[in-house]
């Protein structure tokens, strides 16, 4: 049995939740100025998304749902993810993005996971607070990963952690085997895989044996 742990924006997706958001209160740039920060690790992760957070209060409930509609998985991602359950490893998303944004791009794309762990941006009388609550804003990805092997009954050498930013970095330190997806500066020499592409994620658990050549 493995743990098989995708990031989700820039990594299974190349949707930025909190841009897609912010389009549509007039934010976008600024989220976008934001995020890069965060994943270049010039700012922590949570003061970042609080940030972020913080520019969306006030959206309506509607309108936070239909971006979260746009979110869609990136080429490839879905057929890895079948071919990853279908051969019994176990799938997890561990984001610091939304669960709604994840769960709407799965749906779309007839897929599952068997693990997700991600924040929520809370909702009062019909609009985003401005708040947002989760255990991966303070939390970190290593801790979330090592419960999930726990709970999985699995060693942490036989997880595999994919990911791209600086909040990716505690569980790609952590992870048996840390694939870099078109990792940023400060991530890439925590991987030991660079992949630009969910195919090559793919030949890459392929020549490890976590999927079988069939």
């Amino acid at each position: 049995m493995t743990i098989v742990a995708f990031d989700f924006d820039g990594t299974l997706s190349d949707s930025e939740m909190t841009v897609l958001l912010g389009d549509r209160c007039g934010a976008a740039d600024e989220m976008a100025a934001i995020t890069e920060r965060a994943m270049n690790d010039e700012i922590g992760y949570a003061k970042s998304l609080r940030e972020r957070a913080a520019l969306l209060e006030g959206l309506p409930e509607a309108e936070a749902r239909a971006a979260f509609d746009e979110v869609e998985l990136r080429e490839g991602s879905a057929a890895l993810i079948r071919a990853l359950n279908d051969a019994g490893v176990t799938t997890a998303i561990l984001t610091g993005g939304f669960k709604r944004g994840v769960a709407a791009a799965l749906e779309k794309e007839g897929v599952s996971v068997d693990y997700i762990v991600s924040n929520e941006l809370p909702i009062e009388d019909g609009e985003l607070t401005g708040d947002v609550e989760g255990t991966l804003i303070e939390g970190t990805k290593d801790t979330a990963l090592e419960s999930l092997a726990g709970d999985v009954g699995v060693s942490m050498s036989e997880t595999v952690a994919v990911g791209d930013g600086a909040n990716d970095l505690p569980m790609l330190e952590v992870a048996g085997l840390p694939i870099g997806f078109d990792p940023k500066p400060a991530v890439e020499p925590a991987c030991e895989v660079v992949v630009t592409s969910m195919a090559e994620v793919r030949d890459t658990l392929l020549a490890e044996g976590v999927l079988d050549r069939t």
